[in-house]
This record gives C-alpha cells, sequence and structure tokens, in this order.
C-alpha cells in the first residue's frame, strides 16, 4: 500500500506600501523637480497630506499647515487632493499586480497586499520577485516599501517600520525590534503603551498573555496573534469588475452609415441590459468599427449624464458614425462602456423626465463637439461678495441648484471694476462711462457690502463698499458703488 503525501507550502504575504501616492501620482502627468505637496481641508485648515522626497528633504511634514510650509518653502507647488483618482490608480495597480499572484487586495489607501503561497518560483524566488516589482514601480516614478513574511500583519509592519524580509518560520525574530504602532494598533493604545515604557513588539511578546489582555484589553493581544500567526487573518483578494461590452461579427462587409447605425441598434440594448442589471449608467460609449484591411475606426461618445436608455443614446451617435471612413468595409463592430457610473432605479414624473433627459442630450450633442468640460453653468456659493457669490462649474458634471436667493437684486453682467468721476457719498448726477456721457434718471441704494475679513482679496483692500442700482436717462442700468475709506466711484455691473 502506498503513502501519498501532500505539500502544502508555508502562506507568504508581501505587503506593497506606497508613501507616496497621492503626490507621485499627481506628478505623473504634471513633473516638476522642486518640492511638492499635495493639500486637503481638514479641521477648518488647508494642510499637507502627501509630499514627495524634495517636499520633505526641505523640512516639510504631514499634517503641517500650508501656510507653514510656504513660509518654510516658499518655492512649494501644490496639488489638491483627489481621493477618487487614487483610488481608481490603486485599483488599476492591484490589477496590474496580479501578474506576480492570483491573490491581491488593497490595503488602506496606498497599499496592496499580494499573497505569494505557492507562486514565487515562477519568478525565479522570493528576491528575484520583490526585485522585480520594486523595479517596475520604480520605473513609473513611485516609491515603494516592501515587507515579505508568513502573516499579513508581519508584512504591514516589516513594510511600514523596517523594510525587508522575515525568512519562513522567523515572524517574531523579525518583529522584535520594531515600534508598536507596526502592530495596527489605535493611536492612543500605541501611546498608552509607548508611556508604559512598551516601545518595541519584543517588549510586548515578553509579558504574559493574562496580563496583556487584562491590562490592554484584547485588541491589543488580537492584533499581536494577528502578526505571529497564532491567530487567522482572511485576505480577500480584488472583485473582477463586470465588463460593460459586446460585439457584433457581420457576415459580409458593410459601409453604409445606416447599415453601421442598424448594427449599433441591434448591440445597443444588450450593454444597456447589462448596465441595467448592474445600476450603472455609462458616462463613456465607444464605438469600435474593424475593417477588412485590419484596421479599425472609433467613434467615441462623451455623455452628459449617466445613461442606459438605447432609444436615446442611439441618435447621439449619428454625426460620429456620419464621419467613420469605412474603407473597403467593416466586418466587425464592438461596443462598450469605458466609464461608468452608478444609476440606481428611481422613480420619476414624466415631466421630470422630460425636462432632465432634454437638456442632458442637448449637452451631450453640444460637448461632443465643442468638449464637455467647455458647457458650463453657474452655481451659487455662500458669500455675499459679488465676485465670490458664484461658481462656474462644468454643465456635465454638476446639477443645478434651484437655490438662488439674494436679498438685492444682482446685475446680469459683472465685470471688474471701471472708475468713473464722482464726488460725495451720493451718486453723480452725470458722468462718462466708456465714451458714453449717462445722465441719472433713478437711483436705489446704498446697498453696503464689507469685505470678508477672513480672506485675502486685493480688490478688497479699500473696506466696505456702498452699492446703488443706476436707471439713465439714455436707457443704461448700472451697478455703480462708492467707497468710503478711499473715496471714489466705480461700475461693477450691468442690468439687463
Amino acid at each position: 500500500m502506498m503513502n501519498t503525501l501532500t505539500f502544502t507550502p508555508e502562506k507568504r504575504v508581501i505587503s506593497l506600501w506606497l508613501p507616496r501616492l497621492a503626490s507621485e501620482r499627481y506628478l505623473r502627468r504634471f513633473p516638476s523637480d522642486g518640492p511638492f505637496a499635495i493639500t486637503a481641508q481638514e479641521a477648518n485648515a488647508n494642510r499637507v497630506v502627501c509630499l514627495n522626497a524634495a517636499g520633505e528633504q526641505a523640512g516639510l511634514s504631514r499634517g503641517m499647515g500650508l501656510s507653514d510650509a510656504r513660509a518654510l518653502c516658499p518655492d512649494l507647488r501644490t496639488g489638491i487632493r483627489d481621493e477618487h483618482g487614487d483610488a481608481r490608480f490603486l485599483l488599476g495597480l492591484a490589477r496590474w499586480a496580479q501578474r506576480y499572484c492570483p491573490w491581491v487586495a488593497r490595503d488602506g489607501a496606498d497599499g496592496l497586499l499580494l499573497d505569494i503561497t505557492g507562486s514565487a518560483h515562477l519568478m525565479g524566488g522570493e528576491t528575484a520577485l520583490l526585485a522585480d516589482l520594486r523595479a517596475r514601480l520604480s520605473r513609473v516614478g513611485m516609491t515603494t516599501r516592501l515587507g515579505l513574511a508568513d502573516t499579513r500583519g508581519a508584512a504591514w509592519a516589516l513594510a511600514r517600520y523596517g523594510e525587508g524580509v522575515a525568512p519562513v518560520g522567523g515572524t517574531s525574530a523579525a518583529l522584535v525590534a520594531l515600534p508598536v504602532a507596526g502592530l495596527r494598533l489605535d493611536p492612543k493604545e500605541v501611546v498608552t503603551l509607548q508611556r508604559l515604557g512598551l516601545k518595541t513588539i519584543g517588549q510586548l511578546m515578553d509579558l504574559p498573555r493574562a496580563t496583556l489582555g487584562q491590562r490592554f484589553g484584547g485588541g491589543v493581544l488580537m492584533r499581536l496573534d494577528q502578526a505571529l500567526g497564532d491567530q487567522g487573518e482572511a485576505l480577500s483578494p480584488e472583485g473582477q469588475a463586470p465588463h460593460f461590452a459586446t460585439r457584433l461579427t457581420l457576415p459580409e462587409p458593410i459601409g453604409l452609415t445606416a447599415d453601421v447605425m442598424a448594427g449599433l441598434e441591434r448591440l445597443l440594448p444588450q450593454l444597456c441590459d447589462r448596465l441595467a442589471r448592474y445600476e450603472m449608467g455609462a458616462r463613456r460609449m465607444v464605438l469600435i468599427c474593424r475593417r477588412v484591411d485590419r484596421g479599425a475606426q472609433e467613434v467615441d461618445l462623451r455623455l452628459a449624464r449617466p445613461m442606459r436608455d438605447p432609444h436615446r443614446i442611439l441618435p447621439l451617435f449619428e454625426r460620429g458614425v456620419g464621419e467613420l471612413d469605412a474603407g473597403f468595409g467593416i466586418d466587425q463592430m464592438r461596443l462598450l462602456a469605458r466609464e461608468v457610473e452608478a444609476l440606481p432605479t428611481e422613480q420619476l414624473t414624466r415631466l421630470q423626465e422630460s425636462r432632465q433627459d432634454g437638456v442632458a442630450d442637448l449637452v451631450t450633442r453640444l460637448g461632443n463637439r465643442v468638449g464637455l468640460e467647455n458647457i458650463r453653468r453657474f452655481l451659487p456659493a455662500d458669500s455675499h461678495i459679488p465676485e465670490r457669490s458664484f461658481l462656474v462649474a462644468p454643465a456635465a458634471w454638476s446639477a443645478p441648484d434651484p437655490g438662488w436667493s439674494v436679498s438685492h437684486p444682482r446685475p446680469l453682467q459683472l465685470f471688474p471694476p471701471e472708475p468713473i468721476a464722482g464726488q460725495g457719498a451720493t451718486p453723480p448726477i452725470r458722468f462718462r462711462w466708456r465714451r458714453m456721457a449717462l445722465s441719472v434718471a433713478r437711483a436705489t441704494g446704498p446697498e453696503r457690502i464689507a469685505p470678508e475679513w477672513w480672506l485675502e482679496d486685493e480688490a478688497w483692500q479699500r473696506g466696505v463698499r456702498d452699492y446703488w442700482r443706476i436707471e439713465t436717462r439714455q436707457g443704461r442700468r448700472l451697478w455703480l458703488y462708492h467707497t468710503p475709506q478711499n473715496p471714489g466711484w466705480f461700475v461693477q455691473g450691468a442690468f439687463a
């Protein structure tokens, strides 16, 4: 009788940490050699949340205020944090990392976990795998910190506090000298341990387990057991995102616009049905037409808002399809949703749906000619300063705000202040403006507006302004203001 032996490889996990992910992702698009920081609004202050290497060398640190950072480093360049962009970039890295192993998961906002159990030999061993991983990311400008151990917790600690490799079965020895923060504890727990003189994981390991649990709670003991492998910890790989695409292979080549539209009419319902199953809507669709000469033509359709209605989408393709060069004929059509957004099912009245759909279709048609980002709308802003009382946002990525409410009428046209001749605190009876001699028929005011002291605005350094609505005998309706501190009259707007 033969005995069958089964070999179970030791579990091995890589923790990949990208400490400068936000700044380096930004610099991939907008290169800069000097100090650079990513900022975000935190606790009512604009703070530094990520730095490049030059910024760290200049003495800057995360968490410091932006004003302090600029005082320390006047030539500092900055960018605004884009959490969604960073998340998409990290998700793309997770898919790319599957070239090393099938089990890859995101670890927070700036890290990945790779379960390379049984996979390292395919890359020539663990050392070769780590070297290849580091070299490839370095070539695209990403700083990496790598940790390899038998457990997820140990690999995490090594990547962040002692970059290196723990040999198989050597997890405890690799963790002894690392700080207790490497156990992924709450910051308050770390401070408590440090105040008691427990600064390293080795000192924590030397304490009796009963004492450890009673004094510091089950959370500290659980994290220590997870790092040492005494308690299991699941590693869930990233799920594969659904792929929204459909294809039509033609028995005979086609070349007429009507034929391509007929094929598209068959593809769209299939794609939209798949989008509906996942409650998603397309923001960008691409029609790829393969010609018999193996060339390809693309029609790129960017939508003003998420859509999955084939009857509304089909006419929007007409212009792009009409510009296709079919060559000797098209034998295959492929339609895919390249950008999608959540579009949950909701109940709308017929009037609301018609109004929203009509505006979105119009923006889509115009946007595919001049660019969606060039079609903009005004939105109200929370400020009484005329220049700051509104925002200009792309219509495709914003919703109309019905909350426009002002206590005083505002001009239809607002422009930089233009000085006119006048004396005293009441509007001049006659004045010249833009080479026109105007006489006042009616004046309404004043409306006093004070500057926002918490914002630095050179245009408001003269102090308060007294605004007047002026109707001239020549038909002009203007918005004038007077500056009492430094007497002067200015025209800043025109009413309809």
